[in-house]
């Protein structure tokens, strides 16, 4: 007997054969279920597996973070820390009052990443146009250096010209900021300025003598740079940047603009080679302007040639003839052996020193120093000089500040030549009085009758303002340089120096003619006009030089080349000084010709021609033609 509950228990399983002979004859059956034991194993393999990792990825970062920390920071850093240099901000030039005359200020420069550019294709051909460069050596240049990530194309580039380079958005370009000096007086001031290089550094002129006050000293920082050369980020002030002084001159832009165009306009009517002017303020030793011809504008460096930028007026000599009479004239009246009013035989016109002559080109007789110095006798100065004595020539030379340098500091300042006196023969002596076998700059010059003009006192030349009182050194006695520029106004009023008057004001200076020296001799057909002299004569206020280097048109004496140039700059500058007048006004000039003779009988002229040796060189040193010398 069955029980119910048998049948119905028994009847599962019978379905549950019957389901799995049914899924067996359709090919598909059922995996058993895992064991326990095998997925246990499966999990602590995997468990483990990544707990290694977790271990290894520890000791990795333990490993970076203390082992290699030092290292990997300094790799790092390597690849994109840089010092950067923060440019000092070189000082302004500027005028004695205040007008600007040098100023540095910002500009681009492009450079270029090569690699970077080299990969653009035909961007480097776009880049050679818009720089007005050739293109294949542009691309050579370039590829050239592709394992560089800085390469330096175009400094200094013009705003307009950076601005235009910057729009065209060329990959691998960038610009670079650096500070370009400009000079806006251009070559009105460019030999006293001088001029700086690409990197603001001085080079000549007050630009280098300054160089160290203007300059001041450039900054660091510590930066962050990405791949392109950009700064990302700036981490630290490694040293803070000290701008440069900022320099006031002496020169006074009113009288350097005069002087520039008076010389400027003198060089081209007489077709000269070159010239200068230098004005000097008496009381203080101040260079109140300072110009040459030819000139150069520092602005523009396809003009910076040697020939162009040299400042002639403190680097080029000369022998300075007839205006070197004047401190003979002081040497003998300060020897105590002549007076104001001495009386000088010059009969029968010439004088025999040696076996060499020397000679006026008229017979004056006797004469008082005023009129031998008025009408400028070779024979006059020679008499004195030899009875004088060479000792007591150079010493009044020397001191006067001949034979050495002016101490102004200006570089290359040339000392000029005054033989010592030991060496000197009577024919030496004799010639020196009258300006030849010596050497001077105009500086030199300008500083000499400066020491007249403040009645023997001698100050040092300065390039900046002088405050205060300046003392300087009493080289000649008071009443004897007084006499002096006495006798020089008569120079102006009476003889060669007419040229050099102006209206309302007593002027005194003296002319110069004298020809150049060259190897081994003088060439005497080739002239230095000079006119150096002091104003005005009640109170000397300003000395001024006028050198004009081979005049070819229109004569070549001083007082006919130099005086003119002399009285216009002269005239000018009193004015802007606002120097009270010291001659009436109502009082009548000295008539002036139109055209001056080309020979004034008398009256600073070279000698005759049958005085001078019959070839074009003769020679230096007791040589006829140094004897006779060109007079005016």
């Amino acid at each position: 007997m069955r029980l119910p509950g048998s049948l119905s228990s028994r009847s599962p399983r019978r379905g549950e054969r019957s389901r799995s002979r049914a899924a067996a004859a359709s090919g598909l059956t059922r995996k058993s279920e895992p064991s326990a034991p095998s997925f246990d194993r499966r999990a602590t393999f995997v468990v483990a597996v990544f707990g290694c990792i977790a271990l290894a990825l520890v000791w990795k970062a333990v490993t970076l973070q203390f082992v290699q920390r030092d290292f990997l920071m300094g790799q790092g850093n390597e690849r994109t820390v840089r010092v950067a240099t923060i440019v000092a901000h070189r000082g302004a030039i500027v005028d004695r009052a205040g007008e600007t005359l040098a100023v540095s200020t910002p500009v681009d420069s492009l450079w270029v990443n090569p690699a970077q550019l080299a990969g653009t294709g035909d961007e480097i051909s776009r880049l050679a146009r818009a720089l007005r460069r050739d293109p294949e050596e542009l691309t050579r240049r370039v590829t050239s250096n592709l394992q560089r990530s800085f390469l330096m194309i175009a400094r200094q580039l013009p705003p307009a010209e950076a601005q235009r380079l910057r729009a065209l958005e060329i990959p691998g370009v960038h610009f670079q900021r650096e500070y370009r000096r400009f000079y806006p007086a251009g070559e009105v001031a460019g030999h006293v300025l001088g001029f700086t290089d690409l990197d603001d550094a001085g080079q000549e002129g007050l630009e280098l003598f300054y160089n160290h006050w203007l300059s001041g000293h450039d900054g660091a920082k510590r930066v962050i740079r990405d791949n392109l050369g950009r700064t990302v980020q700036t981490i630290e002030s490694i040293r803070p940047v000290r701008p440069g002084q900022d320099l006031r001159l002496s020169i006074d832009m009113r009288i350097q603009y005069l002087a520039y165009r008076e010389l400027k306009s003198a060089i081209q009517a007489h077709r000269a080679r070159s010239g200068s002017v230098v004005v000097l303020d008496v009381q203080t030793g101040e260079v109140l302007a300072m110009v040459n011809q030819p000139t150069f504008n520092p602005n523009d460096r396809l003009q910076m040639k040697a020939a162009l930028y040299k400042n002639r007026a403190v680097t080029d000599l000369l022998e300075p003839g007839s205006a070197i009479k004047p401190f003979t004239v002081a040497a003998a009246l300060a020897s105590g052996r002549y007076r104001a009013d001495s009386i000088v035989d010059t009969s029968p016109g010439f004088y025999k020193v040696g076996g060499k002559t020397i000679v006026d080109k008229n017979n004056l007789g006797a004469v008082d120093l005023s009129t031998a110095l008025a009408r400028s006798s070779n024979v006059a100065m020679a008499r004195m000089a030899i009875q004088l004595g060479p000792e007591t020539v150079h010493q009044t030379l020397s001191r006067v500040g001949f034979g050495r340098v002016t101490t102004s500091g200006y570089p290359g300042e040339s000392a000029g030549l005054l033989p010592q006196w030991a060496h000197w023969r009577p024919i030496r002596t004799a010639t020196i009085s009258y300006g030849y076998g010596l050497s001077v700059t105009p500086l030199q010059l300008a500083q000499a009758y400066a020491t007249l003009g403040s009645f023997g006192v001698h100050r040092p030349v300065a390039f900046t303002p002088v405050t205060g009182p300046v003392p300087g050194a009493r080289v000649l006695p008071e009443q004897v340089t007084r006499d002096v520029v006495n006798m020089m106004e008569r120079v102006v009023t009476q003889g060669s120096g007419r040229k050099a008057s102006v209206a309302g004001y007593r002027i005194a200076g003296k002319t110069g003619t004298a020809w150049k020296a060259s190897a081994g001799g003088y060439i005497t057909n080739r002239y230095v006009s000079v006119f150096a002299g002091v104003a005005p004569v009640s109170a000397p206020r300003i000395a001024t030089v006028v050198v004009i280097d081979e005049p070819s048109v229109g004569g070549y004496y001083g007082g006919d080349i130099a005086a003119p140039v002399f009285a216009d700059v002269v005239g000018g500058a009193l004015r802007l000084l606002a120097v009270a007048p010291d001659a009436p006004l109502d009082a009548p000039v000295d008539q002036i010709p139109e055209f001056a003779p080309q020979r004034e009988p008398g009256f600073d002229l070279p000698p005759e021609a049958d005085a001078v040796p019959p070839t074009t060189i003769a020679q230096r040193g007791g040589s006829t033609a140094a004897q006779n010398g060109a007079q005016r």
